[in-house]
């Protein structure tokens, strides 16, 4: 079995939801010396982002999704201890989670994959996240990054109320601050203090990299 064989079915292990498969791919990639970077950004993360395309465009339903998810955790699962990390280089801690009020998680769970693809260790809070847990978790695992995910306009004033608690605390100069999900936009991460936001899930996983630099000198001690 060739390379794009074993990614092409780590694709279809997602979208079919079968957790059994991806996993079983996941290991034959690694058996092939497959990239495990390679293996989940060209492999589950694309299964799971057909899924999203296919949840929007009323194609697939929760149940769907769920399963999709399942599947993709499965192959990450055997592949994320194999990712790359420089020799002594400690992992960035990433807060991420929905907040309060929004129930959606499909997007979160993409900025998750892709963080943990790129060397982050990353929390999963879940979602309807409430304020001051975001904080919490954050001075808990001396978090460099900290993702706030809505779908919904109606929770949009959440990552505002949640920025200021964080900013309250006397931590902000400590944590970048990443805002996304279908209604936000740059002006409006410009106007509630946010340090960015992204379109898709591998440029969120980007900027919290290129964040990471600006932090040199106000980490944790």
């Amino acid at each position: 079995m060739e390379q794009n064989d074993v990614i092409s079915n780590l694709t279809e292990a997602v979208v079919t939801g079968n957790k059994d498969d991806a996993t079983a791919y996941a290991e034959k990639a690694l058996e092939l010396g497959i990239d495990p970077y390679v293996a989940v950004i060209d492999g589950l993360a694309k299964g799971m982002e057909i899924m999203g395309v296919k949840y929007d465009n009323k194609e697939a339903y929760m149940p769907q999704l769920m399963m999709a998810s399942n599947a993709m955790y499965g192959g990450m699962n055997i592949l994320t201890p194999h990712l790359k990390k420089e020799d002594g280089e400690k992992s960035a801690v990433a807060i991420i989670g929905s907040v309060e009020g929004d129930v959606h998680d499909i997007g979160k769970n993409l900025v998750k994959t892709m963080l943990t693809a790129n060397g982050f260790e990353a929390i999963d809070l879940g979602k309807d996240v409430e304020i001051n847990d975001f904080t919490d978790a954050a001075i808990e695992h001396q978090a460099d990054i900290i993702s706030l995910s809505t779908l919904m306009t109606s929770t949009m004033d959440n990552m505002e109320a949640t920025i200021k608690h964080i900013q309250d605390q006397g931590i902000r100069d400590k944590v970048k601050i990443l805002i996304g999900g279908a209604p936000v936009t740059q002006a409006f991460a410009d106007e509630v203090g946010a340090d960015g936001t992204a379109t898709d899930a591998m440029e969120a996983a980007r900027l919290a990299k290129e964040l990471l630099v600006d932090l040199s000198d106000n980490r944790w001690n």
